[in-house]
């Protein structure tokens, strides 16, 4: 689980089979108080994201933005130009979550609507951040959602 801010705006390619592979790279940094100084030090780490059959998102994957990003770490290698074998370890995401942080050339007022991927079904909406129970992933028609939930409840039987 990562949460950071898009390094680039998300690149999406198509495999010869016409699977979509977007990538794009989030920076996380982390604070931490130096016990021998006392001074506040700071530290950046840059993780390369893929994310398989999601080619509506790269729209919304933008330079600057926050994003959660849950998934599993993945290791290949190849040999460069030179012949040397090169290692590199990116993150295959199953779930991505846009939390709001503004993109370039957005207003200050603007919240950066919020989103959730995971596994191929994407669900869009305006304001914060969006989260789901897995459980609750599946099309239900709002009407039959609401009845089932309906036990009698009114706003005057809430404590706070």
């Amino acid at each position: 689980m990562l949460i950071g801010n898009l390094g680039r705006d998300a690149e999406t390619k198509f495999t010869p089979a016409g699977a979509a592979r977007t990538t794009f790279s989030i920076a996380t940094t982390r604070k931490w108080k130096d016990q021998a100084t006392g001074d506040w030090k700071e530290e950046t780490d840059w993780h390369n994201v893929i994310l398989w059959r999601s080619e509506n998102l790269a729209n919304y994957l933008l330079k600057g933005k926050q994003v959660y990003i849950e998934g599993r770490l993945q290791t290949r290698n190849y040999e460069d130009k030179d012949g040397k074998k090169v290692y590199a370890t990116e993150v295959v995401a199953e779930e991505v979550m846009l939390l709001g942080g503004r993109a370039e050339g957005e207003g200050a007022g603007a919240g950066g609507g919020g989103f959730q991927q995971e596994r191929g079904a994407s669900s869009e909406r305006s304001g914060g951040p969006v989260s789901m129970p897995r459980s609750a992933r599946a099309a239900q028609p709002a009407a039959a959602a609401s009845e089932s939930f309906d036990q009698g409840i009114t706003d005057d039987d809430v404590p706070f």
